[in-house]
């Protein structure tokens, strides 16, 4: 592992003015902050937030990085990564990656302030995830594709999912149906679309791109969207909401307009949330397995932190959970 040492060696400074120039002290040119910089990447270095250039001790700490800390999605992921991290009596710091490169999640990552990492925040870049990870400081990515042989990803099949939920409601009877999307760059999102289609390609039903609306993975933007699908009349017998948290939304647009549901439109969520059973009608959706996916990512730190030999890559089932919400079209 290259030292602050080395990289003064190679950039022909002192080793105080490479430490000047990496910590961003105005004591050194531009050039020679270039010169340092150009040469600490050659390298590959990087500096220790806890003791830079000294032998990095362990911390027994394992960082949780999520893009936002609420709603009820975390609650059973972040259960299945404290549990493990505990039993193997280390400690669990769950980060927010709001601010993006700004953020403390990203100085925990480039300055291994941790252990190891767990990352599910699509605004903390490839590059960042792929500059932190080395031998000895494991990453898993949860729903990412990341190729590199230091980095761990583990993906909930959401193409299946997808596939799973349009299918049902074919077979309840539904050829009229609807998509309520997430955010159009999130590979959850695009997985669970490109399901959705497949399933009504392989059913002979013409894809509507009238009935496709965005919303942003929140109650808020399930309603807003349901509302747009109501304003433009027509409406289909079936609504797939590519979450639960926006189908909850769309089912108070629809109750807002005097639109039963299952009578007069049938619905379908995703993620399987705690709430899902209890609303009326309760939800039919498509269960992820969140505690899973937590407690094997946590499992391969472990496995990496001992040197042992994982697989780079693993993809986890979903599961249709039939509720009240589908009622079979006749």
């Amino acid at each position: 592992m290259a030292t602050i040492k080395d990289v003064a060696k190679l950039a022909g400074v002192a080793v105080s003015t490479a430490s000047y120039a990496l910590n961003n002290i105005k004591k050194v040119s531009p050039a020679t902050v270039k010169r340092v910089q150009d040469a600490a990447r050659e390298l590959n270095y990087q500096k220790n937030g806890l003791a830079s250039d000294l032998k990095r001790t362990k911390t027994n700490t394992i960082a949780l990085i999520l893009k936002d800390l609420s709603g009820p999605y975390y609650s059973e992921l972040i259960k299945g990564v404290q549990e493990v991290t505990m039993t193997n009596g280390f400690d669990l710091i769950a980060c927010s990656s709001i601010g993006g490169e700004q953020s403390t999640a990203v100085k925990f990552l480039k300055e291994k302030r941790v252990d190891g990492a767990i990352i599910l925040a699509q605004n903390i870049t490839d590059e960042i995830i792929i500059e932190s990870a080395r031998e000895g400081f494991p990453i898993v990515v949860l729903d990412r594709n990341i190729d590199n042989e230091h980095i761990i990803q583990v993906e909930v099949d959401n193409m299946q999912g997808g596939y799973l939920a349009t299918e049902h409601l074919i077979k309840m009877g539904h050829k009229e149906i609807a998509y309520i999307s997430g955010p159009y760059n999130s590979h959850d999102n695009e997985m669970r679309f490109d399901g959705f289609q497949h399933a009504l390609s392989e059913h002979d039903i013409r894809y509507q791109s009238r009935w496709k609306f965005a919303g942003d993975f929140t109650r808020e933007g399930g309603y807003r969207a349901t509302k747009m699908l109501i304003a433009q009349g027509n409406l289909p017998t079936a609504v797939f909401f590519a979450n639960d948290e926006m189908a909850l939304g769309g089912l108070q647009a629809f109750n807002e307009n005097k639109i039963s549901v299952p009578e007069d439109i049938s619905i379908i969520g995703y993620d399987d949330i705690q709430l899902s059973e209890y609303i009326s009608p309760s939800l039919t959706t498509i269960r992820q397995p969140k505690y899973e996916a937590g407690a094997l990512a946590v499992h391969l730190i472990f496995q990496q932190l001992l040197l042992e030999k994982v697989e780079r890559y693993y993809k986890l089932p979903t599961e249709l959970v039939e509720r009240k919400s589908v009622e079979k079209q006749y």
